[in-house]
C-alpha cells in the first residue's frame, strides 16, 4: 500500500467506484465561512455545498474555522481540503470525496486571519456548528457575561476567542467599511437557533457598543435551521479501511448514514446557494421541524445513550436492539409527540418509523458515549421542554424524566462501572463535588446546577419524578426503572 495522501493531484488515481468533485476546484471562490469545522459539518453542510459547486455555483466555497483544535486543519490542509465521506448502511458503503472546503483556519493561532475572512466582502454567509455549550448561555438562557472568554473578548475585541467575539467584531468592521453584513446561519441543536443566537449576539454587542448592538438587532439576518444526520466519530479502523478502498491515505474521513436533512428559513439578504435543488427544504418557519427533531430524534438519542451505557451497550444499534430499550423509546415518543405543533402537518408516524430504521443501522457503530457528552446543555431542549409541556397539559412525563435520571446515573457510574472519562459535561466539576447524597438531594442540586426548569411552576414535580427514577436506577439499574413503567421484567 502506498503512503500517498488524498489531494488534488491524486484524485485521478482513485477507483471508479469513488465519487469525486465534478468541477474545477481552482475556479471556486469563497462565499461561506464556517465556524466549528468538525465531522458533522463535513458530513452535512459541506456536502450540500459540494453539490451546488458541481452544478456550477462556483462562488460559495467554504473557509473552515476551528475555534479550538488544529487537528482538522492539520489533517486536511495536506490534502488540499479534500476528505472522504463514507455513507454506510447495513447493506453497503458508498465513498464520496468532498471538495467544498477551500481552506482551514485555527482561531487561537491566528485570530486576525479569521477576522479577515469574516470581513471579506465575498463572505455572504457564516454558518456555525460549535455545539450547544459554546454559545455560553447562563442558567436562565441569556448570555453568560461572567464567562472568562466573554470577559476576554469584551476587553480584547481584536483578539477574540468566542464565536460571539468573532462575529461581533467582524460585523463591526464591515459596518465601518460600508460592507453589507453577512447572514448568520446557526446549524446547532438549539431551540429557535437563529433567534437564540441573534439574542445572544445582541446582548454581547450591547456590552461593547449600544450602536453596534442596534445594527446587529435590526440589520443582520439570523435564519433558523434544522439539521439532521448521524455522524459517528471516525476511528483508526475506519481510516485503515478507507485507505484500502481508496488505494491512498485519507487522514480524516467522515462516517455517516444515507439519511440527510436540512430545513432552513429562507432569509438571506446577501444571497445564498440554490440549496433547494439538492434536497434542502427552504421554509418560512423552521420551528415545527426543529421541535420534531429535537424532541423525537435528539431526545430518543439521549435516552438510548444513557440507558445503553447503564445496560452495557457501546453503540446505538446494539442498545436499540434490546427489546426493553426499544419499548421504552416507543413510550418516550408517545409522550413527546402530543407536545409538537398539531397543525403543522408533521408526519410523526413516518418520522419515528424512519428513526427506528436509522437506529438499527448496524454499519454505523454510533457510540453511546459520543452522544452522552454535554447532557446538561442538551437535555433542556431535548427532554425537559417536552416534560414541562406534558405537565402543563395535565399529562405525566414518566418516560421523559427517566432520561434525565439515566443521565445522572450514567454520570455517577463514571469511574465505577464506566470508565472515568467515558463522556464529559460542562458541569462535571460541581457534579463530582456533590459526592454521594440521597436521590432527592442529588436531583435538586443538579437541577440547580444545570438550570433545569428554573422558576417554572412544575419544577418540583420534575424533581420528584426524576428522583424516584434515580432511586430505582441506583437500586436495580435500568431493569428496575423499566418495570416501574410497565416494561418487561427481565434485565436489559
Amino acid at each position: 500500500m502506498t503512503n500517498r495522501r488524498l489531494s488534488n493531484s491524486t484524485l485521478k488515481a482513485l477507483p471508479a467506484s469513488v465519487a469525486v468533485p465534478r468541477y474545477a476546484r481552482g475556479g471556486v471562490a469563497p462565499g461561506i465561512v464556517h465556524l466549528g469545522v468538525g465531522a458533522f459539518h463535513r458530513a452535512h453542510q459541506a456536502a450540500y455545498v459540494d453539490d451546488c459547486q458541481a452544478a456550477g455555483e462556483a462562488d460559495w466555497g467554504i473557509v473552515g474555522v476551528s475555534l479550538r483544535s488544529p487537528d482538522t486543519r492539520d489533517a486536511l490542509m495536506q490534502q488540499d481540503g479534500l476528505y472522504t465521506l463514507a455513507i454506510r448502511s447495513s447493506i453497503g458503503e458508498e465513498l464520496r470525496v468532498i471538495g467544498s472546503i477551500l481552506s482551514l483556519l485555527v482561531a487561537p493561532e491566528d485570530p486576525a486571519a479569521v477576522l479577515a475572512a469574516l470581513t471579506d466582502q465575498r463572505t455572504r454567509i457564516v454558518t456555525l456548528t460549535i455545539t450547544e455549550k459554546a454559545y455560553l448561555r447562563a442558567a436562565g438562557g441569556g448570555l453568560d457575561s461572567t464567562h472568562p472568554d466573554i470577559v476576554h473578548d469584551l476587553a480584547n475585541p481584536q483578539m477574540p476567542r468566542t464565536a460571539h467575539g468573532f462575529l461581533t467584531e467582524a460585523l463591526s468592521r464591515r459596518r465601518f467599511a460600508g460592507i453589507k453584513p453577512f447572514t448568520v446561519l446557526c446549524c446547532d441543536n438549539l431551540p429557535a437557533n437563529g433567534a437564540t443566537l441573534h439574542r445572544l449576539l445582541v446582548e454581547f454587542a450591547a456590552l461593547r457598543d449600544p450602536g453596534l448592538a442596534g445594527h446587529i438587532a435590526d440589520g443582520v439576518a439570523f435564519p433558523s435551521s434544522m439539521v439532521d444526520r448521524i455522524v459517528p466519530a471516525t476511528t483508526d479502523t475506519d481510516r485503515a479501511r478507507i485507505a484500502v478502498e481508496l488505494g491512498i491515505e485519507d487522514a480524516w474521513p467522515v462516517m455517516t448514514e444515507p439519511f440527510c436533512q436540512w430545513v432552513v428559513e429562507d432569509d438571506f439578504p446577501a444571497g445564498r446557494p440554490v440549496w433547494e435543488k439538492f434536497g434542502v427544504t427552504m421554509v418560512g418557519d423552521v420551528g415545527p421541524f426543529e421541535d420534531m427533531k429535537l424532541r423525537l430524534l435528539n431526545g430518543s438519542h439521549s435516552a438510548i445513550a444513557y440507558l445503553g451505557l447503564l445496560s452495557g451497550y457501546d453503540t446505538v444499534d446494539r442498545a436499540f436492539a434490546n427489546q426493553a430499550i426499544r419499548q421504552f423509546v416507543d413510550g418516550l415518543w408517545a409522550e413527546a409527540i402530543p407536545t409538537l405543533p398539531q397543525d403543522a402537518g408533521l408526519d410523526t408516524a413516518g418520522y419515528t418509523a424512519q428513526l427506528a430504521e436509522r437506529y438499527s443501522n448496524t454499519a454505523l457503530a454510533h457510540r453511546t458515549a459520543q452522544i452522552a457528552n454535554d447532557g446538561s446543555q442538551k437535555l433542556p431542549q431535548r427532554i425537559v421542554a417536552s416534560a414541562l409541556d406534558r405537565l402543563s397539559a395535565g399529562d405525566p412525563p414518566a418516560h421523559l424524566m427517566l432520561v434525565v435520571a439515566a443521565w445522572i446515573a450514567a454520570c455517577e457510574a463514571r469511574g465505577k462501572t464506566l470508565p472515568e472519562a467515558h463522556f464529559t459535561d460542562p458541569i462535571d466539576t460541581p457534579l463530582t463535588a456533590l459526592g454521594s447524597r440521597p436521590a432527592d438531594e442529588t436531583v435538586t442540586a443538579i437541577f440547580d446546577l444545570a438550570g433545569f426548569a428554573k422558576d417554572h411552576s412544575h419544577r418540583m414535580t420534575l424533581i420528584d419524578l426524576t428522583a424516584a427514577h434515580l432511586e430505582r436506577l441506583r437500586r436495580g439499574g435500568p431493569a428496575a426503572a423499566f418495570v416501574a413503567l410497565g416494561i418487561g421484567s427481565e434485565k436489559p
